[in-house]
């Protein structure tokens, strides 16, 4: 349990870092806004950027080793990731492409899509 939790919050604060810049909060559209604007399109969105995020993890050990133990030695976890994804620009451009229909729908529908208020809904839904 504990290593999920680490990973998790390994995962959020990479997440954050690569797709937002900073710390922010869903924020859901009017009725009024385009269709891809709404929960449905959001959620889509999200839900293909994390498959294509650990279809890539899995296939690059070394950058899911860098993730998952990062906070495991009670360091700076947006640190070491930093440093990892410094060191390994290549995967660092190809999670910034993978991340990039996140990107265009935050401009597109003036939304923030930040990971600690997508894991806070997740952990409500699952209580």
């Amino acid at each position: 349990m504990f290593g999920i939790t680490i990973r998790r919050g390994v995962a959020g604060v990479f997440a954050a870092g690569a797709l937002t810049g900073a710390a922010g909060a869903l924020a859901v559209p009017s009725a009024s806004a385009a269709p891809d604007c709404d929960a449905v399109g959001l959620n889509r969105a999200i839900a293909a950027v994390s498959a294509q995020t650990a279809d890539y993890l899995a296939s690059h050990p070394s950058a899911n080793e860098a993730i998952s133990n990062a906070g495991a030695q009670g360091g700076d976890a947006e640190a070491t990731i930093r440093n990892y994804f410094v060191a390994h620009p290549t995967e660092w451009a190809d999670l910034q492409r993978i991340a990039s229909p996140l990107r265009t729908l935050r401009a597109q529908c003036d939304v923030d899509v930040a990971p600690t208020e997508i894991a806070r809904l997740y952990d409500a839904m699952a209580s």
